[in-house]
């Protein structure tokens, strides 16, 4: 194997006359989700360019200040965060929904953890998980979360609270 491949000093110096995205990904992994791929509106929303949705970019009981969301994210039953997603009003739009579960995973980052979401367009991400509006399939108590530190799904009783962001077709 010749040097390019084995030599930290090469990897070094590849590192650093290659520029690096906003969004930093572990060393070797191209983003999923990179900062292009989505649309900042200035508003406290971002569309994301593939699949036409738009998100709000901060958890709900945090605020959008232009640069951070601020705040503390509130958490909620499943129960509350449909209700809070079905009185949502943001950005001249009351359309806002919980996401299925399909549209929340594509905001997943695969290239890196903790957090693994795009926190240039997402930033200040609460730990813990986000509600979907997707029941389990065979247990009525249960629907499906998934968590921005690794990414990763799971389900949870509906009593429970987790965290919400919302989003609306564009």
């Amino acid at each position: 194997m010749s040097c390019r491949h084995r030599c930290p000093l090469f990897v070094a110096l590849l590192a650093i006359a290659t520029p690096l995205p906003a969004l930093q990904c572990e060393t070797g992994l191209i983003a999923a989700h990179p900062d292009d791929s989505y649309l900042d509106h200035g508003d406290g929303s971002v569309s994301d360019r593939r699949s036409g949705l738009r998100w709000k970019r901060c958890a709900e009981g945090q605020a959008w200040d232009g640069n951070a969301c601020t705040g503390t994210a509130s958490t909620h039953t499943w129960a509350q965060a449909l209700a809070l997603a079905e009185a949502a009003s943001f950005a001249g739009f009351d359309d806002w929904r919980l996401p299925n579960l399909k549209e929340l995973h594509s905001l997943a980052e695969t290239c890196r953890r903790l957090p693994a979401i795009n926190d240039t367009l997402f930033p200040d991400v609460p730990g813990g998980y986000f509600w979907s509006s997707t029941p389990h399939r065979y247990y009525a108590e249960t629907s499906w979360v998934l968590g921005f530190a690794d990414g990763l799904g799971g389900v949870d009783l509906r009593s429970n609270d987790n965290h919400v962001r919302l989003v609306r077709g564009d």
